[in-house]
């Protein structure tokens, strides 16, 4: 239930950002972008209510509204850098409690209530968006208006998260693991401990850097190389597993695809190159792996 609250507040603020976007007349593209958002809307509030199939159709409208060009960020008012510059004085550290309290409730909640971590997130924010109208003496709804602009600077890229973890589901019920298991067994032998690490790191890697999300990646690549090449040759499943996990998480340093990690930066700092913050990242992600195959080889046989 608690969940389900979190969700239908995500919802509204998707439909204020329609409502922001639909208003916007300077915005040429303000239906495309406006649909968009109230058709997210409708998926987090109603989602329970409506039938998978329209939420499937809901999902291909909005695929198309992006793929078309039709969502676009909008007109905003933005304050100066000598405004930002004294409040940056004047508050201070002051600033960083509402960042703070969102990983300490979503820690607490989490490791202490059954209520689980996702929860526990959603009232970090709840509690970070109010201390920091306390502490800012912010009006209401310029909080509101900052979220709609940050809301449309990140763009559709803000779901891919949810997109990429049913998108792994899928593959894993599709038998995708199997399909690159027989793919590899006729690559590696099947009782090298050598080439079974690093086409597992690798594996997970690269599907990372597809699905944008390791967890995801995890199912399948596990069960079509980790488990044939890496679990049945005697790796300890506790470190082998732990390895492949990060593994991936190498992947996610060196892919759009992870949204929230490598556009949602360049997005907020409104950085002219939006693959600044991917091409900084490379040169340590590809060492990483590289150190994450030769510890798997070391520590988990």
């Amino acid at each position: 239930m608690a969940l389900e609250f979190l969700y239908i507040l995500a919802g509204i603020v998707s439909l204020l950002t329609s409502i922001y976007a639909f208003k916007d007349k300077e915005l040429k593209t303000r239906f495309g972008t406006g649909l968009f958002w109230l058709l997210l809307a409708i998926t987090f509030i109603l989602g329970e209510l409506i039938p998978a199939k329209l939420v499937g159709i809901i999902v291909l409208i909005m695929g198309i509204l992006t793929a078309t060009g039709q969502v676009k960020v909008g007109n905003f008012k933005e304050t100066t850098s000598e405004f930002k510059e004294k409040k940056s004085k004047e508050f201070g550290n002051k600033i960083f409690i509402p960042v703070l309290s969102i990983a300490f409730f979503a820690f607490v909640i989490g490791q202490f209530t059954s209520l689980g971590g996702l929860v526990g997130l959603g009232i970090g924010a709840i509690v970070a968006t109010i201390s920091g109208l306390i502490i800012t003496k912010a009006k209401t709804k310029e909080a509101l208006y900052e979220g709609n602009r940050l809301l449309q600077q990140v763009g559709p890229f803000s779901i891919l998260p949810q997109l990429l973890a049913a998108l792994g589901a899928l593959f894993n019920a599709a038998g995708v693991g199997e399909v690159i298991a027989s793919g590899i067994s006729k690559a590696i032998p099947a009782d090298n401990i050598i080439f079974g690490s690093i086409a597992y790191c690798l594996g997970m890697a690269v599907f990372t850097m597809i699905m944008g999300n390791g967890f995801a990646a995890f199912t399948v690549i596990t069960a079509g190389i980790g488990i044939p090449f890496v679990y049945n040759q005697g790796a300890d499943p506790a470190i082998a597993g732990a390895l492949a996990l990060t593994a991936g998480y190498c992947g996610t340093l060196l892919t759009p695809m992870a949204a929230n990690f490598n556009i949602v930066p360049a997005a907020v700092l409104e950085m002219e190159d939006k693959n600044k913050v991917i091409k900084t990242q490379a040169p340590i992600a590809i060492l990483m792996l590289v150190i994450h195959i030769i510890l798997m080889i070391v520590w988990a046989f």
